[in-house]
């Protein structure tokens, strides 16, 4: 028997209804010599301080830094993954073969090799690695499975990630809330966290510096187009009124006309990063909500595999595009074109050398049916993008006029669309428009050398300060080290600097939403005085630099490529913590004060009480989904839910039994797996007393 593995219950019915395994058993499906079972999300994760000592149970500032000799895995403490991995161990320890069907990518490869790993699996793994979920996929990757060793550097490198974070975010948490919190509230510190908290805060303080100053400038109107001059912006009125009345005495000449046809190049694929720019952009989509609907329209065969940092399709797609693009038929009136003459195989779209473990995101052909409004969006974004990869160049006209006023020169620009090209698909969507592009400008014809009357006057203006980040603008800040590129190409290259990967950068920017460092005001974020407190208590420019964590992030690009070594990073971060904990106990630093306090403990009479690890009081609407473990959950109007209720299917309503849930009710639940005793609940018309809690399912039930 073949025991094949997937991450996700949903992705097990697929594979299974694919290879036949139709039979429906508790935890698995079996037919045809196949066993299909699955995960949801974290199985196992790395042990926690106690877990290697009693000693580093207690937050003490002379146990740091905590280096484990061996980092080890252990359960998480959830009945319903103890119950599905006790499933999972019984079938690998019977098996013939195991098949890893999880998520193809980095942290898919972790989730799995840390299950197979606790499972103690010694039968033979092979790999499914598949980019979309549709079943001709499916079908085809399991005539081409891989042997798992061709994954052990992506393996590697999801390892030395779990480590790194581990080291650091454990040490420099407890370091610094120990050092400067004064113990009643928690300093979280983290490898991309930080970074990320610094370019915000960087941000932050240059606009709160910000002095905006006045400023004039000449303007003229010659043949109906306004010129600029081209002298420096003047800084007081007196000079340019001199500037005018000067002006006044001359008639305008146009010294140089210039007409250049040009072309607009194509936008590139989506790539994750990129979509979740444009999502925010378009329709104030947060990096975590365009990851949600994304993932939704994966898992619903509508788009391939979503968490992506490349905008280029592997060459083998080539022959398939056509077929694609003929399923699309409510875009048929822009695929027409397309389809009339054979699809080119463009330099910017296929490049095998540009496409790591999956290709740029696209539609599958799939027609799409019961996708939410949201959804609907998502997918109408990625299917125009990839039709207009295809659609000709948009042609252009530039012109340029100068002038002059005597002895000052003027300058005006317009460009004309000539031919639309690709931005037929865009035509009434201004959200296209590049930042500071200026509308299409029809310009008259000018003559070098013709000369008359013109209109000058005077222009007032102010300075700007630095525009605040958006989720969109933050996004590329991290995928850029935080540095300012707008050039693809460029962009392109610089993709392994990146700080976080584009799966996990949605995931950071919540947490520091949560742990309110941050705060948003319409689309702009910004750091709140926590957030700006806790970077200058930081003096270590290690911990705050987005080059050096972007550095780290080649390194672990570099692993997985086979390219470096998992113990060198390993050392490396070990070294720097050791640095830093001896750097930061000998400084002194800002008390940092916050309003968000942990709870006091209860004090014991004639017992001196246990020193704890500082808890953070988080809301049940900031808390994780006890069933899926990846998504918060939402405020409903009867019930709490996971926030990817549609794929992990979780609820907890507010009364229950005949009886209203307290708070404190509704925390345990999710947070313990089941309330305290209650009197008087309801069980097939009789009262009881008892405790609500969870089944294997995640349904209430009295115990």
């Amino acid at each position: 028997m073949k025991v094949c593995i997937a991450e996700k219950p949903s992705v097990a019915k697929d594979i299974a209804e694919v290879i036949g395994a139709k039979q429906r058993k508790d935890g698995y499906y079996e037919g045809n010599g196949y066993q299909v079972t699955w995960t949801f999300g974290h199985f196992c994760t790395l042990k926690e301080p106690h877990d290697y000592t009693e000693r580093w149970k207690a937050w003490r500032l002379e146990d740091l830094p905590m280096i484990p000799k061996n980092f080890g895995i252990k359960l998480i403490d959830n009945g319903g993954v103890q119950k599905q991995f006790k499933v999972i161990e019984h079938l690998i320890s019977q098996c013939e073969e195991v098949i890893n069907c999880g998520d193809a990518g980095q942290e898919g490869e972790l989730i799995q090799r840390w299950v197979l790993l606790k499972a103690k699996c010694v039968a033979p793994v092979k790999r499914l690695w598949i980019s979309s979920l549709t079943e001709e996929a499916i079908r085809e990757g399991f005539q081409k499975l891989k042997n798992a060793e061709q994954f052990n550097n992506l393996y590697a490198a999801g390892s030395a990630r779990a480590i790194g974070d581990w080291l650091l975010g454990m040490n420099a948490t407890r370091l610094f809330t120990k050092k400067f919190g004064q113990g009643k509230v928690v300093l979280s510190i983290g490898r991309v966290q930080t970074p990320t908290l610094a370019m915000i805060v960087q941000r932050q303080k240059e606009i709160n510096a910000f002095v905006s100053e006045e400023y004039w400038e000449l303007k003229t109107i010659y043949r109906e187009t306004e010129f600029t001059a081209t002298i420096d912006r003047l800084k007081n009125i007196e000079k340019a009124e001199k500037g005018l009345e000067y002006l006044k005495q001359y008639p305008f000449e146009v010294t140089s006309f210039e007409k250049k046809e040009g072309k607009e190049g194509n936008p590139r694929l989506y790539d994750l990063t990129s979509l979740q720019v444009d999502a925010n952009k378009k329709y104030g989509y947060s990096a975590d909500e365009t990851l949600k609907y994304i993932q939704n329209l994966y898992e619903k065969k509508f788009v391939t595999y979503p968490r992506v940092d490349t905008t280029y399709l592997s060459e083998d797609l080539h022959p398939k595009i056509a077929g694609i693009m003929e399923q699309l038929t409510y875009y048929s009136q822009f695929t027409a074109p397309i389809l009339a003459k054979p699809i080119p195989k463009l330099k910017a779209v296929f490049d095998d050398k540009k496409v790591t473990d999956h290709h740029a995101i696209i539609p599958t052909g799939v027609l799409p049916v019961g996708l939410s409004t949201d959804e609907k969006r998502i997918y109408d974004l990625i299917t125009r993008r990839f039709i207009a990869a295809f659609y000709p160049e948009c042609k252009v006209s530039n012109t340029t006029v100068l002038g002059k006023v005597g002895q000052i020169e003027f300058k005006a620009s317009g460009k004309q669309i000539l031919e639309p090209g690709w931005k037929e698909l865009y035509a009434n969507d201004k959200t296209e428009k590049k930042e500071g592009e200026e509308e299409e400008k029809i310009m008259p014809v000018f003559e070098a050398g013709e000369s008359g009357p013109h209109e000058p006057r005077i222009h007032q203006g102010k300075t700007s300060p630095p525009k605040p980040y958006t989720e969109a603008t933050l996004l590329r800040a991290m995928e850029t080290a935080g540095k300012q590129v707008d050039d693809e190409e460029m962009r392109e290259l610089m993709k392994d600097n990146g700080i976080g990967r584009p799966s996990t950068r949605a995931n950071i920017i919540e947490t520091l939403f949560k742990r309110k460092y941050i705060e948003k005001k319409k689309k702009n974020i910004f750091a709140t005085q926590t957030g700006i407190d806790l970077i200058d208590t930081i003096q270590n420019e290690l911990l705050k630099s987005a080059e050096l964590t972007g550095d780290w992030e080649r390194k672990l690009r570099l692993i997985e490529k086979g390219e470096y070594v998992l113990d060198t990073f390993k050392q490396e971060l070990i070294q720097m913590v050791v640095e830093l904990t001896r750097e930061v106990i000998h400084n002194t630093g800002r008390i940092i004060t916050i309003e968000q306090e942990a709870p006091k403990e209860k004090e014991k009479p004639k017992k001196e009480p246990k020193p704890k690890a500082p808890k953070e009081t988080l809301s049940i609407a900031e808390m994780s989904c006890p069933k899926c473990k990846e998504h918060p959950l939402k405020k409903g109007n009867s019930a709490y839910g996971c926030s990817n209720f549609q794929v992990c299917g979780f609820k907890l309503p507010f009364e229950a039994f005949g009886k209203k849930l307290t708070d404190k009710h509704l925390t345990d639940l999710i947070t313990k797996g089941k309330t305290g005793k209650i009197k008087g609940l309801l069980v097939s018309e009789a009262e009881v007393d008892g405790k609500i809690a969870f089944d294997t399912g995640f349904q209430l039930v009295v115990e």
